[in-house]
């Protein structure tokens, strides 16, 4: 059907040279799409957006970390530095973790496409 092109992924070799975003519904070229076929603009907007979702997993998970620290361990003056690095080491990891799996969930549920409506062809 298509010849597998020069220095190119077997993936790509099957499609022709423009594809249609599943994402935004746009057709781009097929050098800018994913083997999802996300468009770079797309790619980049469900980074965005799972950063956002990281940071606020990250800062709840470090609240309750420090709620937690607070009433339970209850820290003596002396080692209260140690503490917050604690914390500011779960506010870290924990927002670099719920961000991967929120980007993971944001790929594979892909809601958008289902919601998208295609463009108005030239009438």
């Amino acid at each position: 059907m298509f010849g597998r092109k020069e220095d190119d992924s077997a993936w790509k070799s099957r499609f022709p040279e423009l594809a249609t975003c599943v994402r935004c519904l746009e057709e781009k070229d097929v050098e800018e799409m994913d083997r999802l076929l996300w468009c770079e603009s797309c790619r980049e907007t469900a980074r965005r957006r799972a950063g956002v979702w990281g940071w606020s997993a990250g800062g709840v998970l470090s609240v309750v970390l420090a709620i937690w620290i607070w009433t339970v361990i209850q820290p003596s003056d002396l080692i209260i530095p140690g503490w917050v690095a604690t914390i500011v080491a779960a506010l870290w990891i924990g927002s670099r973790v719920a961000k991967e799996i929120a980007y993971g969930v944001l790929r594979f549920t892909n809601r958008k496409a289902v919601e998208a409506v295609p463009p108005k062809g030239d009438e």
